[in-house]
């Protein structure tokens, strides 16, 4: 069983940069919690927050960020409204 599984992964070619870039296709995201000492790296237009806070990020497959928010849930609410599949990513 191991030699099968050796011949598969040996067929698998890894995916480019571009590639994976693209992966999920615009219809996945992923909710990741962010301090507000991060926020302007990935919403450098946002507005200057009070240090200590803890937030939410909704971002694209590709890290694209998509929405700011302080509940988790409102990020996963707002990921059904625009029929994107939550993932969970560890």
């Amino acid at each position: 069983m191991l030699d099968e599984f050796k011949e598969v992964q040996e067929t698998v070619t890894p995916l480019t940069e571009e590639q994976f870039a693209h992966l999920g296709g615009g219809s996945l995201a992923y909710v990741r919690p962010i301090s507000s000492e991060d926020v302007a790296r990935l919403f450098p237009q946002a507005p200057a927050l009070q240090p200590g806070l803890q937030l939410f990020a909704l971002l694209g497959a590709d890290g694209t960020p998509i929405m700011l928010t302080d509940s988790r849930d409102a990020a996963l609410a707002n990921a059904l409204q625009q029929e994107l599949q939550t993932v969970s990513v560890h």
